[in-house]
């Protein structure tokens, strides 16, 4: 323990001393030299003849900067009008450390000019002074779920997965989230639906690399996501109740965005450069495979899966599609996609290509490789051997992009279309089981629903050709008595049932409400809640105790968290709507509204809302607790007729006055005795002052002491917002010249007391 010790002493002491030493150190000794790789890809013909010399200086070079602005969200088009007006007009013809910034450009291939690029690093977007609004702006609206940091081509899946708002969506290998949140987006086209019928289920193999997931996810304030944590390769099958009966859950779209080597990430990840051999894909490819595979298992007839990986190596790409579609016997279609992307450069799909070894030794076919290389090289790495076949799978329709042709990182994108029930499954019967349809009478506790209940699926025999390989869709719900049962009437049954192994961190359980749940009482009446408003999904994370928070899934996704409670470990879902005061039953109701469902929920309040104008928002959004007299006429009338308590500030754009936003405004305040303010996170209350032509940004002079992590532990943003409201000194500078006013000292009159 002491030599183990002291050799950990002296690697962190190594690491400080790197720090140190500014940014960029650490990487000065990695060459960006890898003759391997070189001869490799030179050898696999992948980049056009005369451009080999183009492709490596481009690998070599630094990646472009490149943000994409949320796309569903109704003020997209502001957000987009505030960066070209003010940010990037500043930006224009100005020279750091004598490198000349070029403005920022759309990406000529993403919908609607919502995604851009310049040749900004990072490094001088954090440390330029004359960088340093664009940099807060950057920061603060990325932490708002506006605005996405993403690589160019990471864009491109979700792109072409041409998503519906009724789509049951699987992502199967999704941190850190970045697609995932494009998923999202795509899923809330519409927002005037506060609760589409698809959904996204995000799931990732790794426990930690899930909670960076759920952060991601968290931004968007969507009821129509769920963070599971499953190996994607053997994720399990889900059950939903359909017309009185327990099905399969099958998805519309499946994104598969496997784990690679990331060699096409070479311009950012500089240490691939040294740790690059042929070995990386040779050992991914069978996982790939395996992860392939279980996804268009789980896909609809007549749904699309993408398959995408950030590595330029056809071990890894052409080999795992041309296995797929052996294995699939017609089932699957290889889609041409070139039509969906107008305006992005990229090669098709080879038809023929080699497996080398990292002592350099090449291999064209199967029958070359001997026996003792079996266990590491595997017939499906290499192209079919059947002409016909090979010119049936279209190859040529997979997407390879190159980085020298557009400045970007490297890619491999493959769209998939399954036409029938994949060979293995369709040989074999299915068992169904009618359940009961009506709710149940006691909150459900998804941690606590017993097997049993689960139901029966698509089964297969114990009999596994290699074919097959992972098609096991045994149920871990299914009793042993049914399996016996099925067995004496001449049906493949399920084996005996195993328990499913988790790890990680223990989540709190996911607990239904009833309809006649208490605390609808005062809810229901307080904010005079539509008939419409779906109780039923509604849920709390605890059984016991008072509850602090409620969330709400869609109707859909509860489905889903009911009938597979013991087959999937679920890390979060839903979305906050309501949050506990502990003096809030003086006020007439014990739960306040929370800003990051108001826009789910604002469609079934009826009552508690005040209409108010630009004006009225900047000041509720610049000054801590305003009186209502600092309102104007109209939204001061209004306030005056409503009681103490939570409320709902809504702001409806004009057409007449199009200087103002056009895009609706919701947040959540709290009318005092005397006084009223806005419940809205920092990062928040930013982007809407910015939106109203106010520019608030941190002034490093004056900017104070932030909490520690120990005491912001059980925080939720509003009461760091609310609690942390003067550590740092805001400067307002008002673009529109209204000359927003100082911010005043608490009343404390009426103010919600958070437990």
């Amino acid at each position: 323990m002491g030599k183990r010790s002291r050799q950990r002493q002296k690697n962190q002491s190594a690491g400080r001393d790197r720090d140190n030493a500014g940014w960029g150190a650490g990487y000065a000794d990695i060459v960006k030299e890898n003759k391997l790789f070189e001869h490799y890809y030179k050898e696999q013909g992948l980049v056009p003849e005369g451009e080999f010399e183009q492709f490596m200086e481009a690998m070599r070079e630094p990646l472009p900067a490149t943000i994409r602005i949320t796309g569903y969200k109704s003020h997209a088009k502001e957000i987009l009008h505030c960066l070209k007006d003010k940010y990037f007009k500043d930006i224009q013809d100005l020279e750091i450390d004598d490198q000349k910034i070029e403005a920022p450009q759309p990406l000529s291939w993403y919908p609607d000019e919502q995604a851009w690029h310049t040749n900004m690093s990072r490094k001088i977007i954090r440390k330029s002074p004359l960088l340093e609004k664009f940099h807060q702006f950057l920061v603060s609206e990325t932490e708002s779920g506006n605005i996405s940091r993403q690589e160019a081509v990471s864009m491109i899946p979700p792109l072409l997965m041409s998503i519906e708002s009724h789509h049951k969506i699987l992502d199967m290998c999704a941190a850190p989230g970045s697609k995932t949140a494009q998923l999202i987006e795509m899923l809330h086209a519409d927002m005037d639906v506060p609760f589409p019928e698809g959904f996204v289920i995000a799931n990732d193999v790794d426990n930690k690399r899930c909670y960076l997931l759920v952060h991601q996810a968290k931004r968007l304030n969507s009821p129509c996501i769920m963070v599971v944590n499953h190996d994607a390769s053997c994720i399990p099958t889900l059950h939903i109740t359909s017309d009185g009966k327990r099905d399969i859950l099958f998805y519309d779209r499946i994104l598969c965005d496997v784990p690679c080597s990331g060699d096409g990430t070479m311009r950012k990840n500089i240490d691939v450069w040294k740790k690059w051999t042929t070995s990386n894909s040779l050992h991914l490819h069978g996982l790939q495979l395996r992860i392939a595979i279980r996804g268009v298992e789980q896909l609809a007839v007549g749904g699309r899966m993408v398959y995408s990986t950030c590595s330029l190596n056809p071990i890894e790409d052409e080999a795992v599609i041309a296995a797929l579609l052996e294995k699939s016997e017609g089932c699957l279609e290889l889609m041409d996609a070139s039509a969906d992307l107008p305006g992005l450069k990229w090669m098709p799909g080879v038809n023929s290509w080699k497996l080398m070894t990292k002592e350099g030794q090449w291999f064209s076919d199967w029958s070359e490789v001997p026996a003792k290389r079996h266990t590491q090289i595997r017939p499906t790495m290499f192209p079919p051997n059947d002409p016909e076949k090979l010119a049936n799978m279209h190859l040529e329709r997979c997407m390879r992009i190159l980085p020298h042709h557009q400045n970007t990182g490297g890619f491999f994108v493959a769209v998939l279309l399954k036409k029938a029930p994949m060979p293995w499954n369709k040989r074999y019967p299915k068992l169904r089981k009618e359940v009961p349809t009506s709710a149940p009478s006691t909150p459900t506790d998804l941690g606590s629903v017993p097997e049993s209940s689960v139901g029966d699926v698509e089964e297969v025999c114990a009999e596994a050709t290699e074919d097959a390989q992972i098609a096991d869709e045994t149920p871990k719900g299914a009793t042993v008595a049914q399996g016996t049962a099925a067995q004496q009437d001449g049906v493949c049954g399920p084996p005996p049932n195993k328990k499913m192994k988790l790890f990680g961190y223990k989540e709190d359980p996911f607990v239904f409400l009833t309809e006649e749940d208490p605390v609808f009482t005062t809810i229901q009446s307080f904010y005079d809640l539509s008939p419409d408003f779906p109780k039923l999904n509604v849920l709390t994370r605890t059984h016991e105790g008072k509850k602090r928070h409620l969330y709400m899934v869609s109707k859909e996704l509860r489905n889903v968290l009911l009938n597979n409670s013991e087959r999937m470990k679920v890390i979060n879902t839903g979305v906050k709507v309501w949050s506990r005061n502990s003096d809030g039953e003086e006020f007439g109701c014990a739960f306040r509204l929370a800003q990051e469902g108001i826009y789910t929920l604002q469609p079934y309040i009826r009552s508690r809302m005040i209409t108010v104008s630009v004006e009225d928002i900047k000041v509720l959004l610049t000054q801590e607790n305003p009186y209502l007299s600092k309102l104007q006429e109209d939204a001061h009338a209004q306030a005056k007729k409503i009681g103490m308590g939570s409320i709902v500030l809504k702001y409806i754009p004009n057409p007449n006055h199009p200087i103002d936003p056009q895009c609706p405004i919701q947040l959540c305040g709290w009318r005092g005795k005397t006084s009223i303010r806005a419940f809205v996170p920092r990062n928040e209350r930013l982007h809407y002052l910015r939106m109203l032509g106010v520019e608030v940004f941190r002034d490093k002079q004056g900017q104070g002491q932030k909490p520690s992590d120990g005491e912001k532990e059980g925080k939720s943003q509003e009461e760091e917002l609310v609690e942390g409201e003067n550590e740092e000194e805001l400067v307002v500078e008002d673009h529109n010249g209204d000359g927003a006013a100082e911010p005043e000292p608490k009343s404390g009159s009426g103010e919600p007391v958070k437990s």
